[in-house]
């Protein structure tokens, strides 16, 4: 008996213990550590703040997207005819294969690509061979070649890093290729500016080509003419012109704007108030619909004096004919075809994700950073107040904001969480308490950078892109072009702020608002973004009169997380690979003669087997 009563003693005693480690772990003792992670499922708003609202729309639109994927080869097959009216490309099934090996997250969004090829079915296959081949050839015309034959790349013309870089990227998937000339844009900026009623032409003889026949040649068309001849040193084939120009001194707007629909507000047929209302929420100035907000037919005119790519770029050469030139980067009214960024996939240390300072964001410095260079386009004295990474600088600087105010949302004095514009804001000491922004280097000033730095601004020490992971928050803005920062801020665990007015390859993979933040290019939305995560005041003075802005950190911790998580789901090298091996098989169909013959037309059956594996987790 007194053996039992030892055991009976002894569980009661675990069972205790075990109540007070779970107890323990449950109630939230003085001094226990904040979660480096936060709850990501469904998003309850905190309030009625713009922002809030924006987070919750974000998060239902991704999660629409996430369940919009096809979970099998039959699928995607299905999905690719209804969405584009024709067979996929020879070439299909192996990228598919490809594709599921790198655990690709949606097998069907390529839109891009089939965007920025479209127009190109209604010009004739010979003439986008001939212009591939020789556009490298015009001096200062600013492009390299690079040719495949046989599976392998024969030549490369007027190369650089880029076309050195690219070609390392095709040696991944050469094998399923076939000959082609790839016109690579050596420029930092975009070059191709179709004029709108030509562009909306071209659109309508590509849907007269859609057309789906019972059998289609599954291979790629072999011997064609009119591509480079690799084997001598100077081709005498027929040449296109490219009709490239220069536009010195010329604002781009003047460009772009053929481009843009006749009742756009950039042809001057739209208030600049109705433009507004369909990206921008009047409350705050935050960006409501972030691919408005970077279209220039859109918001082009009130950015035509405030961007450096827009009054003073450093090179603008242009053409306003359709020619197959790859590019890194567009402006939405450009016809460049996007490819993923040669320094996404090269390695260098200035654009490179590394850990090594990316702490928790509990341990994080709750302070905002940027570093740049004085670059974006060419500056005078005139005008170096125009130039948007100078413009930056200056409204983060508590000394240049000492005696100016700007617009935030503030809670109402009488209604907890709701707000409403305020315009009496000084910034000063907030953007001294919690901003970290300068310039580290000079570029493109004329005769010199000191009319800037004698009288206004100071140097900021260098700051190691890694070393910026040591702030929660990340400002993101355009160089000459994009930013190479973005995919390595985007895989950090801090929050990414962004203002751009250039398009990329992986544009429909990122959501404003659930993975990023979204930033006015006339960066007016600044401080009410940053006083909506960081708070403002405390509700004992509003009473008094002084504003207050709740602290939402909890909603910046989770838009950083969400975005790191996605970053390293979509971004990464592997899908990289996938979407350039799927953009040169559509582009080699399209400068096949046959291309209204060839592609997969099999139904997807054969690889049911393969895609009902049961260790299989479909993308």
């Amino acid at each position: 008996m007194a053996l039992i009563g030892a055991q009976k003693r002894i569980f009661v005693f675990l069972v205790a213990v075990g109540f007070f480690l779970i107890v323990a772990n449950l109630l939230p003792f003085p001094g226990k550590p904040k979660p480096s992670h936060v709850d990501v499922g469904p998003y309850t708003p905190a309030d009625n703040h713009p922002i809030s609202k924006l987070m919750l729309e974000a998060d239902q639109k991704w999660r629409n997207y996430e369940s919009d994927r096809s979970m099998s080869f039959k699928e995607t097959v299905s999905k690719y005819r209804r969405r584009y009216g024709r067979h996929p490309p020879p070439g299909f099934k192996e990228w598919y294969q490809f594709a599921r090996e790198r655990n690709v997250f949606h097998i069907d969004d390529f839109d891009q690509i089939m965007d920025d090829l479209r127009p190109f079915w209604a010009i004739e296959p010979r003439v986008i061979r001939r212009l591939a081949a020789h556009m490298w050839e015009g001096e200062g015309d600013g492009i390299s070649g690079i040719h495949i034959r046989d599976k392998k790349v024969v030549k490369e013309t007027n190369g650089a890093w880029r076309s050195e870089t690219m070609i390392s990227l095709i040696k991944r998937f050469i094998n399923f290729l076939p000959d082609m000339d790839i016109a690579l844009n050596r420029l930092d900026q975009p070059r191709v500016v179709v004029p709108w009623e030509n562009l909306q032409k071209l659109l309508a003889e590509e849907m007269k080509t859609r057309q789906i026949l019972p059998i289609a040649s599954a291979e790629f068309t072999k011997g064609m003419p009119d591509l480079l001849n690799t084997t001598v040193d100077k081709d005498e084939g027929p040449r296109e012109d490219a009709g490239w120009y220069g536009a010195p001194g010329k604002q781009y707007l003047d460009i772009a704007k053929t481009a843009c629909p006749p009742e756009s507000h950039a042809q001057g047929k739209e208030s600049k108030e109705d433009a507004e209302a369909r990206y921008k929420n009047r409350s705050g100035g935050i960006i409501t619909n972030y691919n408005l907000s970077s279209d220039l037919c859109t918001m082009g005119p009130e950015i035509q004096d405030k961007h450096g790519f827009m009054f003073t770029a450093s090179s603008i050469s242009a053409t306003k004919r359709l020619v197959p030139i790859f590019g890194e980067c567009k402006v939405n009214v450009n016809n460049d075809i996007l490819f993923p960024a040669n320094m996404y996939w090269k390695h260098d240390d200035r654009y490179d994700y590394d850990k090594a300072y990316d702490w928790d964001w509990k341990d994080k410095q709750e302070s905002a950073i940027w570093r740049g260079v004085t670059s974006g386009g060419v500056q005078v004295e005139e005008s170096w107040r125009r130039m948007h990474r100078h413009r930056l600088v200056m409204l983060l600087n508590s000394t240049e904001m000492s005696e100016n105010k700007v617009r935030i949302l503030i809670e109402q004095p009488e209604a907890k969480g709701e707000y409403e514009n305020s315009r009496e804001f000084n910034p000063s000491n907030f953007a001294k308490q919690y901003t970290d922004v300068g310039f580290t280097e000079t570029w493109g000033c004329f005769p010199n950078c000191s009319y800037l730095f004698d009288n206004y601004l100071s140097m900021k020490p260098q700051v190691k892109l890694s070393e910026q992971f040591k702030s929660r928050y990340l400002i993101d803005v355009d160089g000459h072009s994009f930013s190479g920062r973005w995919r390595a801020f985007l895989e950090s665990k801090s929050l990414g702020i962004k203002a751009t007015i250039f398009r990329e390859w992986h544009d429909s993979r990122l959501f404003a608002w659930r993975h990023f933040v979204p930033m006015d290019n006339r960066f007016d939305d600044i401080y009410s973004i940053l006083t909506y995560f960081i708070g403002l005041g405390n509700v004992e003075q509003r009473s008094s009169g002084a504003p207050f802005v709740a602290r939402h950190d909890t909603e910046a911790q989770r838009l950083a997380q969400l975005g790191r998580e996605w970053a390293n789901k979509v971004l990464r090298r592997e899908d990289i690979e996938v979407y350039m091996f799927r953009l040169l098989l559509e582009y080699g169909r399209i400068i096949d003669d046959n291309r209204d013959r060839i592609g997969y037309s099999g139904d997807g059956s054969e690889l049911d087997k393969e895609d009902g594996k049961p260790n299989y987790i479909p993308f």
